[in-house]
């Protein structure tokens, strides 16, 4: 059994999936990549999992991208970056298990691991995390969303500063421009990334899969056309909902806060 990828299932809901090749700054192998979807699949049966924390591990790299060294002596390598395949492509891995995913990012996430990282749903960074695109700089087009995610969160300017240059983006500035959520001391890390998890544990799964749909088909429409199918998809899945549904969600809400409380 390989441990380029780790998997860690938690009591609470909670996976951990952690890219585990810290010598290699956790690059982005083809045999990582294709554990990478494995766990990601087992994660996606499971019902016990409510939510993911992707990190890295060490202190140094959340991912540094693909493997260039592999590269070196392989180029077919370069078509992961427009394979569809989730056993290649590990965007699509991370999208495949269906779960809302929090990237802790604890290090540089730069070019492929750049967009891995926004591949999740959610990012936290340590003080330690630095972005940086330099697809340019290798001579490599992005494949995997960075090209067109990145310009809609930061900006187009600010996107093309990034790419046109490969200049690391710090974790602080990564934040003021909405690229992270926010920035915590690395010791502090994965504590705020596992809460953040544990607090989306208590969202009944096949309810956090159609709220996940709305937001993300609603982000490629205009925004008449988005109201208007918030309006559609809010009328019809609300009219499903029960009194006793919502009896039984507000007394589970209750019980979670008295549990924490206590």
């Amino acid at each position: 059994m390989t441990n380029s990828v780790l998997l860690e299932k938690r009591s609470n809901g909670v996976a951990v999936v952690t890219l585990n090749r810290p010598g290699a700054m956790n690059a982005l192998s083809a045999e990582l990549r294709r554990r990478l979807y494995d766990v990601m699949q087992d994660i996606g049966r499971d019902d016990s999992v409510r939510a993911v924390v992707l990190t890295g591990a060490g202190q140094k790299a959340f991912t540094a991208g693909l493997d260039l060294k592999e590269l070196g002596t392989d180029t077919s390598g370069m078509n992961a970056a427009t394979d569809p395949d989730p056993r290649s492509n590990p965007v699509t891995a991370i999208r495949s298990c269906g779960k809302p995913v929090i990237g802790a990012i604890n290090g540089v996430a730069i070019t492929g691991g750049f967009e891995v990282a926004l591949a999740c749903d959610i990012l936290v960074a340590s003080e330690n995390a630095r972005f940086a695109d330099t697809h340019a700089l290798v001579g490599i087009m992005p494949g995997w969303g960075l090209s067109q995610k990145l310009q809609r969160i930061i900006g187009q300017s600010r996107a093309k500063e990034l790419s046109f240059t490969g200049r690391f983006l710090n974790a602080d500035t990564a934040c003021q421009w909405g690229l992270v959520n926010r920035v915590v001391p690395a010791d502090k890390l994965m504590d705020e990334a596992l809460a953040l998890a544990d607090d989306i544990t208590v969202i009944e799964a096949p309810f956090l899969v159609k709220y996940q749909h709305l937001i993300e088909h609603g982000a490629n429409l205009s925004m008449d056309n988005a109201l208007n199918y918030e309006t559609l998809f809010s009328s019809i899945e609300n009219g499903q909902v029960t009194p006793d549904d919502i009896e039984r969600r507000r007394i589970a809400v209750m019980e979670r806060g008295r549990a924490r409380k206590g």
